[in-house]
């Protein structure tokens, strides 16, 4: 089977050669270079250039000459052999023989997601050697891999949130059909296959867009990253809108991921009637109606509008939220830090993470008093457990730590594997972090690769150290932080699978494997049945009581985080797991909990 998404940006093959079209609205002179060649690219209108050139096959490499010095490269660029500011190379996405024609997908529900850093996932950094662990994630229980953004960053190494080219896959992974056969391979495996996409902002080096498409950004809308992109344009906003879309569509088209993440919608700045992010959704679930999509929000403002559901309990726009609230609380439990956000969960963390378990936000618009006591959130309790991506750990959680530690590097093992059952046996989407299925050793470090600009390299790493001066254990002395600019910084991020195989490793693994068949067996049949709420109580200092109600049955969560004993009360209810429930006293010891599974009851 072929598949190639069609759009009306970059490189398409035509009949008898290519037709190139660039969008370069504030741009006088504009000349395709091909293979080394100089060819003209008329006016389309509307700031189109488009030229369709006979003969050009697949391989030749092409660029677009601005102002008659400056050649950039292909803002569609489907692949950039030579970085950023390299020529594109024209693919032919018809060349990849697909070999999973019969995969729609799989069911939200069943979704249990295992985040990837690409290059230090595995020795190679590579996509087929992580191709290679596709066997290991399945056997572990996992369903969905989450790619970390691929798109085309400056240099050998990066976390992805500095892409400038959102179309072309990095090349330091590995060429387009690496990628295609690993999603392949994973759907034959049964695994999904969901991918990061940054629409917010572009990185710090190689975004040409500025000597052509000036319009492309506002100075309307501010952002962490400077001037925001100009979704709401008169000028300029239909193209910028299509732009983003057509590359979620290209995605999930062309590559045949079965979903993405969109980071940080809160920046994503626009005043239409009909905000981008509705677009977006509407547009995909149009595209794709026989398939399971997944589609996934990380949004610091907690608005549960996006996560809407229809009469049938499924997705409106947006399938599900990463769940930070629920992140907060379970790591101020198990660590007790109360430094930056964590000071908005520390005052009452049981309260908060029983709502978050219960109702999916802690915050539902009430004061934060991170950002200075502003509401924060929009009520949720309505939503079911499904619109809720939850973790303990992931690449921001872990990375944007001066020392990038993990958590098995901060809490104590008999407490994390507590909060383990909680994350992998509650209904909402559980996500781990890669390697935090064995407690990894290796940290996750922040780094990049901005050479040979020696001046962003400094400015970065000078940053770094700049911004954790206000922590105490580095006040005195930040040169203890890793260099993010240094080669070092990335190869200590790599995790090490052969550590699975040792204690105390491997009873980590075993312990992930175990809960997982529990999730699967018990859980997954459960939330694929129609939810009816949920309620959480404290009913004894330093324990937690939440209970899923489902029309298949009540999942119940009990946690003892205090210091004495607590008498647990059945009501008829199946143990599926505990870590210290004494049948005969029906005691629960400190820092101990109990999954129970109580039959449907009638209305």
């Amino acid at each position: 089977m072929r598949r190639a998404h069609a759009m009306r940006f970059g490189s398409e093959l035509a009949e008898d050669g290519v037709r190139f079209a660039l969008w370069a609205p504030t741009a006088d002179d504009v000349t395709l270079v091909v293979d080394g060649s100089d060819h003209p690219i008329p006016e389309a209108g509307e700031g189109w250039r488009v030229a369709t050139l006979p003969g050009v096959k697949p391989g030749a490499r092409y660029g677009f000459r601005i102002g008659g010095d400056l050649v950039v490269p292909d803002p569609a660029s489907r692949f950039q052999p030579d970085d950023v500011s390299g020529l594109s190379e024209v693919i032919d996405p018809n060349a990849f023989d697909w070999t999973d024609a019969a995969w729609t997908g799989r069911p939200w529900e069943e979704a249990v997601v295992y985040e990837v850093h690409v290059g230090t996932a595995t020795p190679e950094g590579t996509y087929a050697g992580l191709e290679k662990c596709l066997d290991d994630l399945a056997d572990l229980g996992i369903t969905a891999i989450e790619l970390l953004p691929l798109a085309d960053f400056k240099g050998t190494r990066n976390w992805g949130y500095d892409g400038v080219l959102p179309y072309a896959p990095d090349s330091v992974y590995g060429r387009p059909e690496d990628l295609k056969r690993l999603i392949d391979s994973a759907h034959a495996k049964g695994l999904m296959v969901l991918i990061d996409c940054v629409y917010n902002h572009f990185g710090p080096a190689g975004n040409y867009l500025h000597s052509y498409a000036k319009t492309f950004f506002t100075e309307r809308h501010q952002t962490p990253w400077g001037a925001g992109i100009n979704f709401d344009g008169k000028e300029s906003g239909r193209i910028v809108r299509d732009y983003f879309i057509e590359n979620a569509l290209y995605w999930l088209e062309e590559y045949h991921f079965d979903g993405i993440r969109f980071d940080a919608v809160h920046a994503i700045l626009d005043d239409s009637e009909r905000h981008f992010l509705a677009e977006l959704g509407e547009t995909i679930r149009k595209t794709f109606p026989d398939r399971h999509v997944h589609l996934i929000l990380e949004n610091e403002a907690n608005q549960a509008s996006w996560l809407e559901r229809d009469a049938s309990a499924k997705p409106i726009l947006h399938s599900a939220q990463w769940a930070d609230d629920l992140h907060h609380g379970w790591h101020v439990l198990l660590t007790g830090e109360d430094a930056g956000y964590y000071a908005s969960f520390a005052d009452r963390p049981l309260e908060h993470l029983a709502r978050s378990l219960a109702e999916g936000f802690a915050y539902q618009g009430e004061p934060f008093p991170t950002l200075d006591n502003h509401p924060r959130g929009e009520p949720s309790a309505h939503l079911p457990p499904s619109a809720f991506v939850t973790f303990l750990q992931n690449h921001d959680q872990v990375g944007n730590r001066a020392l990038g530690e993990r958590l098995n590097h901060l809490a104590d093992p008999a407490r994390l594997a507590l909060a383990r059952a909680g994350l992998l046996l509650a209904p909402q989407i559980p996500m781990l972090w890669m390697g935090e299925e064995w407690s990894a050793s290796a940290p996750f470090l922040f780094f990049v690769d901005f050479a040979p600009d020696e001046e962003l390299n400094k400015a970065v790493r000078e940053g770094r150290r700049r911004e954790f001066k206000s922590f105490a254990a580095f006040a005195d002395d930040t040169s203890v932080i890793p260099d993010p600019t240094e080669e070092k910084t990335f190869t200590d991020s790599k995790i090490d699978w052969d550590e699975a195989e040792r204690e105390p490793h491997r009873a980590v693994w075993a312990d992930t494997r175990n809960l997982l068949q529990i999730r699967h067996q018990n859980v997954v049949p459960l939330t694929k049945t129609a939810y009816r709420g949920a309620t959480a109580t404290l009913p004894a200092p330093g324990v937690i009581d939440v209970a899923w109600r489902y029309a298949g049955g009540t999942l119940r969560f009990i946690a003892n985080f205090g210091d004495d004993d607590h008498a647990v009360t059945f009501a008829g209810e199946q143990v599926i797991w505990s870590n210290g429930l004494s049948r005969q006293s029906g005691q629960l010891p400190s820092w101990t909990g109990v999954f129970l599974l109580g039959a449907a009851q009638r209305d």
